[in-house]
């Protein structure tokens, strides 16, 4: 039975092209817009890994982790941020909410999956 990764990111662009590139290394895949509607999606899905944005309406990726991980099934799922910031101090409030790694875009394909075999057996 294939792993199903959450993607959430804003842009549509970004979510069609994650979603390629995870679809195509035979992954199942979750899209939203946000964090409210990822959560709003999950109710009740096993999730093996979040691909997740930081700036985003309504609900950012940090508050989304945040709330994410208050669900127990959550607590150890993994979580790359992959978004435009690389200043230290954002690493470090994801890593603080619990993100588990951290890409930047723009990102390769390859290096994607790469990163996901790491954290999804």
């Amino acid at each position: 039975m294939p792993k199903t990764i959450l993607i959430v990111d804003d842009s549509a662009s970004m979510r069609q092209l994650v979603a390629f590139t995870l679809k195509d290394a035979g992954y199942d895949v979750i899209a939203a817009v946000n964090g409210k509607d990822a959560l709003s999606k999950i109710s009740g899905a096993k999730i093996d890994m979040v691909v997740t944005d930081l700036n985003m309406p309504e609900m950012d990726g940090i508050e989304f982790i945040k709330t994410f991980r208050t669900t127990a099934g959550n607590r150890f799922v993994p979580i790359v941020m992959l978004t435009t910031e690389s200043q230290e101090s954002k690493k470090q409030q994801g890593k603080e909410a619990g993100a588990s790694g951290w890409l930047v875009k723009p990102f390769v394909p390859d290096q994607l999956k790469d990163v996901v075999k790491k954290f999804v057996k």
